[in-house]
């Protein structure tokens, strides 16, 4: 009972970050880009997650959830 309620909640995760994903706005600059390549050093000091959109720091949250519930959907018996 406990594995499919899981189950539905990580398929809601599941649609939830697919449309948060598709909603972000290409990033320019290419494939370094898209990855944070060519940043400033204020960049490694942490001020990043400052200058994030709320998207993004939602989609953030959504893959690090999506991250735990596989792991326990993976080693839940049964």
């Amino acid at each position: 009972m406990f594995k499919t309620i899981l189950s539905v909640l990580f398929l809601f995760l599941c649609i939830g970050l697919i449309g948060a994903i598709l909603l972000q706005h290409r990033k320019s600059g290419g494939f370094s880009g898209s990855f944070g390549g060519g940043g400033t050093q204020m960049d490694m000091s942490g001020g990043t997650w400052q200058r994030m959109s709320s998207l993004n720091k939602i989609t953030f949250a959504m893959t690090i959830a999506f991250i735990v519930f596989s792991v326990i959907l993976v080693k839940m018996p049964g």
